[in-house]
């Protein structure tokens, strides 16, 4: 019923849109990406800092049934609809711009598991009708969500995506230890957790280990001794988890002075989205997420949590494997199996994660080639 209620709303929003004259070179930004790796809200961050001279508004969150009127009129006034999901736009003559929100390792739409035809059929024709310009980074990344999605290959243009910028930004590494561990070390070394949802594996044990301060969902996990052995060694770790698994957590976790989690507030007070703080870590530890490729651009170590590898390939299945083959880092399946490679922490995959960088990233200075290409538009 609410979904349906949902689609009565957003269709009635779109009559009113269509109402309003469009305003030549108007741009408005869609972010459903929260500060999680917005494309979105960092192309609005680079043209507020850099082109004042362009009118963009960013609407947030998105889709959402409380937008205000003057958002829609915003909407309606747009000749560029730049999206951070699915692509959007409510007049034939606007350009719809889709940065998406990562590169694919996980299988989606058509290519996943646990997806019905009819939705991919709908999400296909949603594709067909609104994306004008898809933003890529390489012909591995089109040919990995074409196959997914079923995008056509005219709609791609190589520009890159804009949070790859802000990899290249100087966070204070001593400003995030005192914000989030309250405490200054020279020698620390900062590690960051940023699994994939895992809700979608349909196993309730797996939530409630989470619920109970188990983020690894390990079966040997114990914070003490996680905690103990990050001291040993002046590390730090940030845990970064899907917003609905951070809302499920145990907030005894902030007991231990070596882990602590990165909440959604923290960004939003600070003005900054997640990339902008990552070039202050040393190393990434993740499973499915695709925020590794990312993560090569700074190439740095990575680790790759594999506990429910064959759980998640089952369920939902991944566009390349195998994965110990493809992934640029040692994996683990326990907690033991992780403190001793943080033990003796010997980064022998430079070359692998320089080679997954030339087939993945082949694009500079996104947000201007982003900005040049929508001035070639006017």
């Amino acid at each position: 019923m609410k979904t349906l209620i949902f689609k009565l709303y957003i269709g009635v929003m779109k009559l009113f849109a269509r109402l309003i004259p469009k305003k030549q070179g108007a741009i408005v930004i869609l972010n459903g990406a929260g500060r999680s790796g917005s494309n979105g809200y960092l192309f609005y961050k680079y043209l507020r800092q850099h082109h004042p001279e362009v009118e963009v508004n960013l609407i947030e969150p998105w889709p959402s049934s409380h937008l205000p009127l003057s958002a829609w009129k915003q909407i309606g006034q747009a000749q560029f609809i730049i999206t951070t999901h699915q692509p959007f736009k409510v007049k034939k003559s606007q350009v719809s711009l889709s940065f998406w929100h990562g590169i694919p390792l996980k299988r989606m739409g058509f290519m996943a598991h646990n997806t019905s035809l009819k939705l991919n059929l709908h999400n296909l024709s949603v594709w067909n009708k609104n994306a004008d310009i898809v933003a890529s980074s390489s012909d591995t990344y089109e040919s990995l969500l074409t196959a997914c999605i079923g995008i056509s290959a005219n709609r791609y243009r190589r520009i890159g995506f804009p949070r790859l910028d802000f990899l290249k930004a100087t966070f204070d590494k001593q400003k995030l230890l005192q914000d989030l561990f309250k405490v200054a070390d020279k020698e620390a070394k900062i590690g960051i957790y940023m699994p994939t949802f895992r809700f979608e594996l349909e196993d309730e044990s797996v939530m409630k280990q989470i619920k109970n301060g188990n983020f690894f969902a390990f079966s040997d996990f114990d914070l003490t001794s996680l905690n103990q052995e990050l001291q040993k060694h002046h590390q730090y770790l940030i845990i970064k988890l899907h917003p609905y698994e951070m809302n499920l957590v145990s907030l005894k976790t902030s007991q231990a002075s070596n882990i602590a989690f990165l909440s959604n507030d923290y960004l939003f007070n600070n003005g900054i989205d997640l990339y902008e703080l990552l070039p202050a870590t040393d190393f990434l530890i993740t499973d499915f997420s695709s925020i590794y490729f990312d993560y090569l651009e700074l190439n740095r170590p990575i680790i790759f949590v594999t506990n429910f590898l064959a759980q998640y390939e089952k369920t939902r299945g991944l566009l390349l494997t195998p994965y110990d083959k493809v992934v640029p880092g040692p994996t683990v399946g326990s907690q033991l199996e992780l403190l001793n490679l943080l033990n003796d922490f010997d980064d022998t995959y430079q070359e692998q994660r320089q080679y997954w960088k030339k087939l993945v990233l082949q694009t500079k200075n996104s947000c201007e080639s982003t900005y040049e290409l929508i001035q070639r538009m006017k």
